[in-house]
């Protein structure tokens, strides 16, 4: 009796009190929604394990994750070595991880400027260590960024970094998923050449004329629980150095800059997560960008600014946006293939050096009818040109440069003719051209062209 007198005065309280009723009428109301909210998510997560929206068959699995790699906020960038005042936007390594009955495979993509060969070592090792994937298996990229720091074995950043890439290796493992594999491609114009011939002597000079790569490849990778994908890779071809200094012939806008910033690459990464959501992951792969950079607007290389970054970066997200859904569309979905083969080789060569021979790794990673075919440097847009010509009848063809290695300018055998920048630059002698083009071409046949195998005499 006494409970149900307090219950009443209780009311009666509310009932005096008309705020106190409707404020406790909101709570209740915000309760039951919020329970109501509770059941749908979970009900939605349940029906999405046991029975998937859009049911993946394929014998390809995979997982990817994504790690903060930022260094403390007075850290000196190079690419363009200057002092910077802060960060813009975080640095990130990710990590896409692939298996399937026979082998396993990893993508490691870095917004940094390069991927030298100790820190690949390094990632390597901690990566097949965490997930049980050969390290010959194990590709790193970089972005190119010219807004980051470099790496050295001997700061804590680096050593740190490694350690994380480690441990978005081992999350990775427990998100193992079959998946399907959707393909397309859009463009971007905001990457122009950069190399322009006068009176038979290269200079640095915008040419819109010159070879460009304007394409942009993407795979979104599938599990079937919805239509958002839990990884996307993308691919173009860009000089990541929206926030260099160029020519000088502008200040820094607005005062401040420039930044520590992943550039446009990252705006882009972080762009088409924001679309999809936080189940999926972005990851860049640059390409053959020697001779590439921004065109941006107004003066020739000027410094850019905030207003530079996010039109670049968000026009690449929206090219790969509109791929993402273009590959997704039901006619696509029903193309899928459920046999992935998932092959890869691995080779280095020695390549004709201005002072000594160089040590050069490459690799191919075939991913179901993708082929990943790496040069560990800066390659000029021509080599991604000329091998996608060499290939394309029997794969879909992705050149990335940066990966594996850091070898400095990749020049052609014709551009060493006209000298400027690159060639300049370079460490190999115009020999190297054709040596590169051929062991591609081999890798290429070594993870493609395994019908033939099977004809081989068999050796006693």
């Amino acid at each position: 009796m006494m409970d149900l007198k307090m219950t009443n005065s209780s009311w009666m309280s509310r009932e005096e009190n008309p705020s106190a009723a409707k404020s406790s009428i909101g709570c209740h109301v915000r309760l039951f929604l919020a329970i109501v909210l509770l059941l749908q998510q979970t009900t939605g997560l349940l029906l999405a394990e046991e029975s998937p929206a859009f049911r993946v068959e394929s014998n390809l699995k995979a997982a990817a994750s994504k790690v903060d790699i930022t260094p403390p906020p007075d850290t000196p960038v190079v690419g363009h070595i200057r002092p910077v005042n802060g960060i813009r936007d975080p640095l990130r390594a990710g990590i896409l991880l692939l298996a399937n009955e026979q082998t396993r495979a990893a993508i490691v993509t870095l917004d940094l400027i390069n991927a030298p060969g100790e820190m690949v070592a390094a990632i390597r090792e901690v990566v097949s260590s965490k997930t049980a994937t050969p390290r010959e298996n194990i590709m790193v990229a970089a972005s190119h960024n010219h807004s980051g720091p470099g790496w050295s074995r001997e700061t804590p950043w680096s050593r740190e970094l490694v350690e994380k890439i480690g441990q978005a290796a081992a999350a990775s493992v427990s998100k193992m998923r079959t998946v399907s594999i959707g393909y397309a491609e859009d463009e971007i114009d905001f990457n122009i050449n950069r190399r322009k011939v006068i009176n038979g002597r290269a200079v640095v000079r915008l040419n819109p004329d010159g070879p460009c790569d304007h394409r942009v490849k993407v795979l979104r990778f599938d599990d079937g629980q919805t239509l958002e994908p839990m990884a996307v890779l993308m691919h173009a071809v860009c000089h990541p150095c929206v926030f260099t200094w160029g020519d000088k012939l502008t200040p820094p806008f607005p005062n401040g800059f420039p930044k520590i910033t992943a550039d446009f690459p990252g705006e882009a990464q972080t762009f088409v997560e924001k679309i999809y959501g936080p189940q999926t992951n972005a990851l860049f792969l640059q390409g053959c960008a020697g001779d590439i950079r921004p065109n941006l607007p107004g003066v020739p290389y000027r410094c850019g600014d905030e207003a530079d970054i996010r039109w670049t970066g968000r026009s690449l997200g929206c090219a790969v946006v509109r791929a993402v859904d273009r590959s997704a569309v039901r006619e696509n979905l029903a193309k899928r293939k459920s046999i992935y083969p998932l092959k890869v080789a691995t080779s280095t060569i020695e390549l004709p050096g201005k002072k000594e021979k160089v040590a050069c790794e490459m690799q191919a990673l075939r991913v179901g009818d993708f082929l990943f075919l790496t040069i560990p440097g800066e390659p000029m847009v021509e080599y991604g040109f000329q091998i996608e010509k060499a290939i394309a009848d029997r794969a879909i063809p992705i050149v990335v440069g940066y990966a594996n290695d850091s070898l400095g300018y990749i020049c052609t055998a014709e551009s060493h003719q006209y000298g400027g920048y690159e060639p300049n630059m370079s460490p190999l002698l115009p020999e190297a051209e054709p040596l590169i083009l051929d062991e591609l071409g081999r890798l290429a046949d070594k993870v493609l062209a395994d019908v033939f195998e099977s004809f081989k005499p068999v050796t006693k």
